[in-house]
């Protein structure tokens, strides 16, 4: 077992790591940008290392920052959480050739599924359904022409190399097809150093729908359920559910075995997330790999009692799964509180925190590396806490999740607090009736 683990990440998720870690037994390392010094993480680890300024191309992305940091402290693994360079094959290689251990995938499996192109293929060879679309990359405009005309209206146009919704666009009208392939090519290009393209059957009434699958170093996988995270804005979740109201049994079922497959396949070590498209007739088509812990993997933990950050952690150290598949046995929620104005389009709001009381009781959960006094830097991502629930049934957990909603009072700085109890007085949530389109038609109510 390892002895003493950096964490290559800030916030929420750097303390997440840190308790596991220390409940285990090893010694942990913050790392820190200067914007960063007062956070929680940095407060509980054993050791902390300021690794730069506040961007995030001087500090969290600095490879070389972050190796040394590692070395000074003589720590035999890092573990990189999500975003940053969780899912950089160049960073997993570094690690190894350092002899530090990466705590997710190798290089190779990253490259193999990071690159939307190339993962698609990858899951056709293992037999998992994807959605009909181009071969690999479109090598010019006449081919996307040819293509669309081939697989017919509407398509989405989709960047190899993209994320959090940018290099997308949406094709309706054949009219519209020219404008939104260099858009989203320029947008590719200067987001990603990457304007290489591909092209999808657009899904109509898609829920996004995930599988949390863990992968050891012997070949062997296992599923541990399904994440609803339909409710989205800009292809950002929002709030997550498990299980999810719109699966079956039957569909379930069908799903896990198809993500086991796609790990088993790629030899997948470390926890990872198969992400799929279903469509209004419950058909599901492979979307992507997620090749690190999620935002979202508190839910999964909840209902099936389950520490995923021990299991990275076990199977990083060479400890093999189980291999048995789990099922949710209760209802879990969660509300991603955002510092942003979701009555001024969500516009980020960034400022120091005067008063911070979290909710409380039973089937109560808060992830968070803020508190009262704490001041939210603006170089990083807006979310600043995860409210999870759980409970016996679906219409328990949202009844909880209003309560604690109503309890949860952050003062200072705006949030998206409001929006998720208005959200959970929504007809269309409450009903379980909600697809990836559901924002376009949400509005706040004064």
């Amino acid at each position: 077992m390892f002895k003493k683990i950096l964490i290559a990440n800030r916030g929420e998720i750097a303390l997440r790591v840190i308790r596991t870690c220390k409940e285990m037994g090893i010694k942990t390392v913050a790392v820190y940008s200067t914007a960063d010094a007062e956070s929680l993480h940095v407060k509980f680890a054993d050791e902390a290392v300021c690794i730069g300024p506040a961007p995030s191309s001087e500090s969290y992305l600095k490879m070389s920052n972050i190796i040394a940091a590692a070395e000074i402290t003589n720590a035999d693994a890092i573990h990189p959480g999500y975003g940053f360079l969780a899912e950089n094959a160049k960073f997993s290689n570094l690690c190894a050739e350092h002899n530090i251990k990466f705590i997710g995938a190798t290089g190779d499996m990253i490259d193999q599924m990071g690159d939307k192109a190339s993962a698609k293929s990858t899951m056709i060879e293992a037999g998992v359904p994807c959605i009909p679309g181009s071969e690999g990359i479109i090598k010019d405009f006449d081919e996307c022409k040819k293509l669309t005309a081939e697989f017919g209206i509407p398509i989405m146009l989709k960047a190899t190399a993209g994320g959090g919704g940018k290099g997308m666009r949406a094709v309706w009208k054949e009219e519209e097809l020219q404008n939104a392939w260099e858009s989203a090519r320029q947008e590719a290009k200067a987001a990603f150093g990457n304007d290489d393209m591909y092209l999808e059957k657009l899904i109509e009434e898609p829920r996004h729908i995930e599988i949390q699958i863990v992968g050891d170093s012997f070949g062997k996988a296992c599923h541990l359920s399904e994440r609803d995270c339909s409710v989205q804005r800009r292809h950002q979740k929002l709030t997550e559910e498990t299980p999810s109201p719109f699966m079956t049994d039957e569909l379930r079922i069908a799903m896990g075995d198809a993500a086991v497959k796609a790990a088993e396949y790629i030899k997948y070590e470390g926890a990872g997330t198969v992400e799929f498209l279903v469509d209004k007739h419950r058909n599901f088509y492979f979307m992507e790999m997620n090749t690190r812990i999620q935002v979202e993997h508190p839910i999964t933990e909840q209902v099936i009692d389950f520490d995923l950050i021990r299991e990275q952690i076990l199977v990083a150290a060479g400890v093999p799964i189980s291999g048995k598949n789990y099922l949710s046995k209760m209802h879990s929620i969660e509300c991603r509180i955002n510092a942003e104005d979701p009555y001024n389009n969500f516009r980020p709001a960034p400022g120091k925190i005067t008063t911070f009381h979290a909710p409380g009781g039973h089937g109560i959960r808060i992830d968070t590396h803020v508190y009262s006094g704490y001041s939210i830097p603006p170089n990083y991502d807006s979310m600043i806490a995860k409210l999870i629930v759980t409970a016996q049934t679906r219409e328990e957990a949202i009844s909880k999740m209003k309560r604690a909603l109503d309890e949860f009072v952050i003062e200072g700085v705006k949030t998206t607090i409001p929006f998720h109890r208005q959200l959970m007085d929504h007809p269309g949530y409450l009903s379980g009736n909600y697809t990836t389109k559901f924002m376009e038609d949400f509005e706040m109510k004064a």
